[in-house]
């Protein structure tokens, strides 16, 4: 077989590759935006809650938001995604869907998980700070997954991963700044997936502008 030969039956293999890897034809319409936004309201407003925004304390009003919104929407934005073939975003609003649910769990009353370490307050924080730096490590995986798609997911996932540190670190050493600095890139990570919702949000052909998400050139990889 000459080289010329050899290089049309690669590319072939590549195209035929290319091809199957291809997420499947599906009536199911983009789920992005919803997960997109579900995410970042629940954000935004635990984020408020943390840099004590208008007196604000305790985080309890943010529960309903964390098991319906942050929780449900965006774990049936999650689901949606599987058949649409996008692994990707599956995953990432899966998690996080079940993220705002196992956390607004902790704040339930019937859940006995706070009462369970009575008035240890110490050891709580300490437990909340592992469960933080957990979803740094997955929020830490997703952005290696991101690296290749588009410059805005992967500012999403790398300021979420900065939030989750300082969280857990304030949770850790009881101090409030750090919760307060924590909060502060919250919020920013909020703007950011709000912007990427809404980007999502504004399909072409049906929208008077769109919103670039600063994509990377795939180059191809044999």
């Amino acid at each position: 077989m000459s080289d010329v030969e050899k290089a049309n039956s690669t590319h072939q293999i590549y195209d035929r590759q290319t091809k199957s890897s291809a997420p499947p034809p599906t009536r199911i319409a983009n789920p992005g935006a919803l997960g997109l936004f579900s995410f970042a309201s629940t954000t935004f407003i635990l984020s408020l809650y943390n840099v004590n925004a208008r007196g604000v304390v305790a985080p309890n009003v943010v529960v309903g938001m964390a098991c319906f919104c942050g929780g449900l929407a965006q774990l049936l934005a999650g689901m949606w995604e599987f058949p649409r073939g996008n692994v990707f975003g599956a995953t990432a609003f899966t998690s996080y869907g079940a993220f705002w649910m196992s956390y607004a769990t902790i704040y339930l009353p019937n859940s006995g998980i706070i009462a369970a370490y009575g008035e240890n307050l110490d050891e709580l924080n300490q437990a909340v700070g592992i469960y933080l730096i957990t979803w740094f490590m997955v929020t830490f995986l997703l952005l290696i997954g991101a690296l290749r798609r588009n410059i805005s997911f992967i500012a999403l996932l790398f300021f979420l991963c900065i939030t989750f540190i300082l969280l857990a670190a304030g949770a850790w050493t009881g101090k409030l700044n750090i919760q307060k600095a924590g909060g502060g890139f919250g919020i920013l990570t909020a703007m950011i997936a709000y912007y990427c919702g809404l980007s999502e949000l504004l399909v072409k052909g049906e929208s008077w502008f769109g919103l670039p998400m600063g994509t990377i050139k795939q180059g191809r990889v044999d």
